[in-house]
């Protein structure tokens, strides 16, 4: 207690100095009440001028945790993701909706957030914007470098106005350096910085991963960087500005990889697929309707493998009696035990290895993941009821807490759908002054 009040202080001290008394704020660090259901981040305000994906997933992550999210779009066409489709969620009959639905990209990554349809290419757009950052605890946008700064939106204007915001920076190569004005796109990232190159068959092509996965690591050491400079804010009352990009994040996962590199010296190994340099049999096998992954990662495991696949005198075999034997025998070991995997089902080898301590894992399509037995004992899909849509299926927030739920509390949002309650309850508007906004394009 004695804490919060000092920081309260502080703040109060520090806000009072800064702008006006009707734009002021007090940020302190909102308590944590376990038992009835608080979540960690309520009572926090995010201004989300992001789009796409990087940025969207992690605004997605703090209104899961609580937060309230105002999601800044473009007044006509909204997140460019709102057009991405197909599939869309068709309207439902009798919505005011026009056209195919909402998008699925876009539903994937902006429930727990409310629609603000504004241009800040006026004046007026760029004065709500304003009001609205010396209301809010953390600001994220994902622009390039320095275009922000035209419009008065930029981390150096707003701290003027908002000491304590927390403003987050998404960009594809950071606010420094010699790629810095590039235009950053997950696919050219994972290409550039060394994703790509280890990732595809053993003598195949460099392929992409399936998902965009640099945007998506951005928006999660994004997330938990916001969250620490909450932490330290509590501690001095100032907030920070976060500098995160799609390079430096692809970089800082490619982990161990890039740690053999950095310790040897040398060039990386390359592609393996889904197979490991250095263990063997480790990787995918063909069966007879698709394919199943086994991890023989020590000697012991090795040996369950054999005696399932009814091969037990390999245990023996001075070609693959240890793992480095294995390694070295690698095309021909892999090769025979692909003729056997061969001649049965998926299926079948799940039960032959059920209970026996071996990892082994049938690798599954999307469809079949989200229906998987598991992923419903882990509610990892949920349904929620959509205003225009109906109810909509969703990937549930992954991480369980003891004592607190993050919830899929609002579905969302269709483009402008808060626009009113944003303008009028932060901002201070009218009905009649948000009617002449919308009369000149300025919000929708």
């Amino acid at each position: 207690m004695m804490r919060r009040s000092l920081f309260k202080a502080i703040c109060a001290s520090a806000l009072s100095r800064s702008f006006p008394a009707t734009t002021r704020r007090c940020f302190a660090s909102s308590p944590v009440r376990f038992a009835d259901g608080t979540l960690p981040l309520e009572g926090y305000r995010v201004l989300d001028m992001t789009r796409v994906l990087a940025g969207p997933y992690c605004t997605q992550i703090l209104g899961d945790l609580g937060a309230e999210v105002i999601k800044i779009e473009h007044p006509v066409r909204g997140d460019d993701t709102r057009a991405w489709g197909p599939p869309y969620a068709s309207y439902k009959s009798g919505s005011s909706m026009e056209g195919p639905g909402e998008s699925a990209y876009f539903l994937g990554v902006n429930r727990n957030k409310k629609s603000l349809a504004l241009s800040f290419q006026d004046p007026a757009g760029v004065e709500i914007l304003q009001k609205l950052a010396a209301k809010c605890d953390i600001l994220v946008e994902n622009y390039i470098p320095g275009s922000l700064k035209k419009y008065g939106l930029d981390y150096e204007t707003l701290r003027q106005i908002n000491p304590a915001l927390i403003y987050a920076s998404i960009t594809g190569y950071g606010q420094t350096g010699p790629y810095s004005k590039r235009a950053g796109y997950d696919v050219m990232v994972e290409a550039e910085f060394g994703l790509m190159h280890i990732t595809g068959n053993r003598d195949g092509p460099p392929v992409k991963v399936g998902v965009a996965v640099t945007d998506l690591t951005t928006g999660l050491y994004t997330s938990n960087s916001i969250m620490a400079a909450l932490l330290a804010r509590a501690k001095t009352g100032r907030g920070q500005w976060i500098d995160a990009c799609l390079s430096d994040c692809q970089t800082a996962t490619l982990a161990n990889i890039a740690s053999s590199s950095l310790i040897s010296g040398k060039k990386d190994s390359g592609r393996w697929g889904t197979a490991h340099p250095s263990i063997v049999p480790y990787k995918a096998f063909e069966t007879k309707d698709g394919d199943i992954l086994f991890g023989g990662g020590n000697d012991r495991l090795f040996g369950i493998l054999c005696d399932g696949l009814g091969r037990p005198e390999w245990k023996d075999d001075p070609k693959y009696k240890i793992n480095a034997q294995r390694v070295a025998n690698r095309v021909e070991l892999e090769a025979e035990i692909e003729k056997i995997t061969k001649t049965k089902t998926t299926q079948e080898w799940l039960d032959v290895f059920e209970g026996k301590g071996l990892p082994y894992a049938a690798i599954n399509d999307i469809l079949t993941t989200l229906t998987h037995e598991h992923t419903l004992a882990r509610n990892m899909v949920v349904e929620v009821e959509h205003e225009e849509c109906g109810p909509i299926k969703m990937v549930n927030s992954p991480v369980k807490y003891s004592e607190t739920t993050p919830t899929i509390r609002s579905p969302p949002p269709t483009l402008g759908q808060h626009t009113d309650e944003v303008l009028r309850d932060h901002v201070g508007l009218s009905d009649e002054q948000i009617r002449q906004l919308r009369e000149k394009g300025v919000v929708r």
